[in-house]
């Protein structure tokens, strides 16, 4: 009987401990280069070891402006960073963890470094760029004329708001900021007041289903729905609509619009009232949301938050009324605030906020007046459609303004309106072509999004997923 040796058997210990070094340092070598392949660089939340007291208290503490000797004492206890009742080193209890880009609470491609110490969240770093859609730069290479097919998509839960600011920039560089028809600027106002109910709908639903509330997903899409069921009568599309353009809206309201208005006005109130009775007196709701998530006035206002985060806090900021713009000071409304700033006040901020907009939304179909929905200035208006049968100048203008645009003149301008979420502005800079020199928007969500390292600090890993809701982001306008 032959028996067959296998030459690596024959080894010597120490060449075989020498074999196994080998190897794994081949395999740290191939970790390390993964590691490479999928790092983000200097926007990810590094290991606590690495990092020194200084960096450990920016978070609060250069957003509080504190004193030296309080950012001081800031720094040593994050290094300790011992939860209360544990005890042991503090790098060996911690742990970082990704939350995103996937995650489906995350309300789209947005990704959470978490440092965890057991269930409490000891430190959090928003990273965002996952969808990269260049909308800004893409602004730059459309005419003032095609802008408004590029912005709506920024915001999507949101378009005609995005679509109202850009045109409200474009109008004030072409310097007929103040000739636009009454009626096309009462259009504007209905048309933003409905898409904010449509948009606080959504978080309704949403916000409902990061917290198992699944009815509520339901519920909040079916009103929604309802509302957009509108939009399409009115745009031609659900969402993205390109409608209020440069110089007013592409299009008169259509016949029966005041009926259909009145109907929703009808149909949400008592859908609302359910809400209530389904979430907002829910013992387990208000358990989950009350007392989670909370943020100073002092802290909001350093970090730039505007709208309910903002509002949650007591701050009565509202551009509608502080900054006013079209005719909010024709109408009459109350700003909703909070007073604990914690995840309860900005879900009943935006509830109460659906009944504001209702209640303007009646005093606009009082109001609004009859005449054209767009200036007549025909190097910004293209002509009416039943002209380019019967004139070939018309046709002509038609070809003209839609594929060079019109110039405007040089300057820059920035533009802030109230959105669903904050403020959002518009800043355009123009050589005189018909495309903006430079364009740069102002998310809210983007800015708000700071806010999360705060809001999350020694909460639970399961309120990350409330807080989150509660910011009501949509990633469109962040990675702009």
């Amino acid at each position: 009987m032959t028996t067959v040796t296998n030459p690596e058997s024959t080894r010597t210990d120490s060449e075989g401990h020498r074999h196994d070094a080998a190897i794994s340092a081949m395999h740290a070598a191939e970790r390390e280069a993964l590691i490479k392949q999928t790092s983000e660089g200097g926007q990810e939340l590094r290991p606590r070891s690495e990092l020194t007291a200084k960096e450990l208290m920016r978070e609060v503490g250069a957003v509080l402006r504190l004193s030296e000797a309080d950012a001081a004492k800031l720094g040593a206890i994050d290094a300790e960073a011992v939860v209360p009742g544990t005890t042991g080193d503090a790098e060996e209890q911690t742990m970082i963890i990704n939350m995103g880009p996937q995650h489906p609470s995350t309300h789209g491609v947005l990704r959470l470094m978490l440092e965890l110490q057991g269930e409490t969240v000891l430190r959090c770093k928003p990273i965002i760029g996952y969808l990269h859609t260049g909308m800004e730069k893409t602004g730059e290479e459309l005419t003032f004329m095609q802008g408004g097919t590029n912005v709506t998509r920024m915001d999507y839960v949101s378009p005609l708001n995005n679509e109202l600011v850009f045109s409200m920039a474009t109008e004030k560089l072409l310097g007929i900021d103040g000739d636009i028809p009454e009626r096309a600027v009462w259009m504007r106002m209905l048309l933003s007041e409905m898409n904010r109910m449509s948009s606080h709908l959504l978080f309704m639903a949403t916000n409902g289903m990061d917290l198992g509330a699944v009815s509520m997903m339901l519920y909040g899409w079916r009103e929604r729905e309802e509302v957009l069921r509108f939009f399409q009568k009115v745009t031609g599309l659900r969402m993205n609509h390109n409608f209020i353009r440069p110089g007013g809206v592409a299009a008169d309201l259509p016949a029966g619009w005041r009926d259909d208005v009145l109907r929703l006005l009808d149909l949400i109130p008592p859908r609302l009232e359910e809400y209530d009775i389904l979430m907002t007196g829910q013992p387990i709701w208000r358990d989950r949301l009350q007392g989670v998530g909370v943020i100073t006035a002092q802290e909001a206002l350093a970090l730039g938050a505007t709208g309910p985060i903002l509002r949650s806090t007591g701050t009565p900021w509202d551009l509608r009324r502080d900054m006013p713009y079209l005719r909010y000071e024709e109408v009459d409304f109350d700003v909703i605030v909070g007073t604990y700033g914690d995840c309860f006040d900005r879900f009943a901020i935006r509830l109460n906020e659906i009944r504001e907009s209702m209640r303007i939304v009646r005093q606009i179909l009082d109001k609004m007046p009859s005449g054209d929905y767009r200036i007549q200035n025909k190097k910004v208006t293209p002509p009416p459609r039943a002209r380019i049968d019967e004139s070939m100048e018309a046709l002509i203008h038609h070809f003209k303004i839609f594929t060079e645009g019109f110039k405007v003149p040089e300057g820059e301008v920035y533009v802030a309106i109230e959105s669903p979420r904050g403020e959002i502005g518009c800043y355009i800079a123009s050589d005189g072509s018909a495309k903006p020199y430079r364009m740069h928007v102002r998310g809210p969500s983007f800015v708000n999004l700071q806010c999360l390292p705060h809001m999350l600090r020694n909460c639970l890993v399961a309120d990350a997923i409330a807080i989150i809701s509660s910011v009501d982001p949509v990633l469109g306008e962040v990675d702009r």
